[in-house]
């Protein structure tokens, strides 16, 4: 996944706290988490991801 992307994704899943994985996204979405930029919930029927604080620093770090 291409910096831009990644930053894309995790400025919304942070601005929504939570954010429900899209059909056809949950590929990305694994990428995040096996990267720790974010935790998905499996627990519950729609999985949702939140960011983590590595995630965050990331976040940061790009926008620098």
């Amino acid at each position: 996944m291409e910096k831009e992307a990644i930053k894309s994704l995790l400025e919304i899943i942070d601005q929504q706290v939570s954010s429900s994985i899209l059909g056809g996204m949950e590929e990305e979405y694994e990428e995040l988490e096996s990267l720790g930029y974010i935790k998905i919930d499996r627990d519950s029927v729609q999985h949702s991801a939140s960011i983590t604080p590595e995630g965050l620093h990331y976040l940061d770090m790009l926008n620098g």
